[in-house]
């Protein structure tokens, strides 16, 4: 019989990195991305001496530069990366790494802060955290992708595992091969190659789901995702792992139960109240902590 220390070593996602602020000027920044010619940021420059103005309120005066400009800029200096449309495979549906400033970012950032306090924090042993809805389109997904981005943008080891081995959608989502994943690993098929590193989010690692198995249930159920979990766990910060809709299997369950806690996400005007319910019982009789639920509007 394969072993885990035999069959599944994952090497660490993400080393603990040092602070890497960029320490060029806006005007580099905005150069070396293209996003500013070397003539204009002499005009820029003129007028900030001229009039005593920052560079960026200059840019704007000077009509050079916009606002999304001026904030890639600040988020390069500052280690706060997020990714250009067009210049990236991940998903725009993945909307924190693009749009970081928005409103419905802001919110995930809250949920963020909230599930630091309430689990993240609470114990050193806190590390893993299952998305479960009740249905489908639901919203489920998108909460675990957007969570890792920002728990990734706060610096933290994040690592996503897909975990939905029915339907799974993350390797689409952030643009990677989904072939080998988490599936391959509790087969013991494969290795350290399954966690794809997101080169352009620092700090983000993604173990998508792989070949869809003929027997979900029992690879979940298997000792092997809770050892690998414990594998994994001194390496990393966040764990996110998403799973296929608990109404529908007993996968999310299980999931909840390796993991410790779950946050259930329901979507506005469309989550019935009883599989919701039937949902959060189902997590506590897996002897497993409900963190909270999200009232998904997206």
């Amino acid at each position: 019989m394969n072993t885990m220390a035999e069959s599944t070593v994952i090497a660490a996602p993400h080393p603990r990195p040092a602070p890497a602020h960029d320490r060029r000027s806006i005007g580099a920044v905005l150069i070396d991305a293209g996003r500013l010619r070397v003539e204009d940021a002499e005009l820029i420059l003129r007028m900030q001496r001229e009039k005593g103005l920052r560079f960026g309120d200059a840019a704007l005066q000077l009509g050079l530069l916009t606002q999304a400009d001026i904030d890639y800029a600040l988020s390069c200096q500052f280690d706060f990366p997020y990714l250009l449309r067009g210049q990236s495979a991940v998903s725009e549906e993945v909307s924190a790494a693009y749009s970081p400033f928005a409103p419905q970012v802001e919110a995930l950032r809250a949920l963020r802060s909230q599930l630091v306090l309430r689990w993240f924090d609470a114990d050193p042993a806190n590390n893993a955290l299952a998305i479960l809805s009740a249905e489908r389109k639901e919203g489920r997904s998108f909460i675990a992708a957007n969570l890792a981005v920002v728990f990734s943008q706060l610096g933290e080891r994040t690592l996503l595992i897909d975990a939905d081995l029915r339907n799974p959608c993350q390797h689409r989502l952030f643009g990677i091969d989904g072939r080998t994943g988490l599936s391959g690993v509790l087969a013991g098929r494969a290795g350290p190659e399954a966690v794809q590193r997101i080169p352009a989010l620092a700090n983000l690692s993604v173990l998508p789901a792989g070949a869809l198995p003929p027997n979900p249930q029992e690879l979940l159920a298997r000792p092997l995702l809770p050892q690998l979990l414990r594998q994994l766990a001194p390496q990393l910060d966040v764990i996110i792992l998403d799973t296929p809709a608990a109404a529908e299997t007993a996968d999310a369950q299980t999931i909840a139960a390796r993991a410790g806690a779950a946050l259930i996400v329901a979507r506005k005007n469309s989550a019935r109240g009883w599989r919701v319910q039937g949902v959060s019982d189902r997590v506590v009789q897996a002897k497993s902590t409900i963190v909270g639920t999200v009232l998904n509007n997206y």
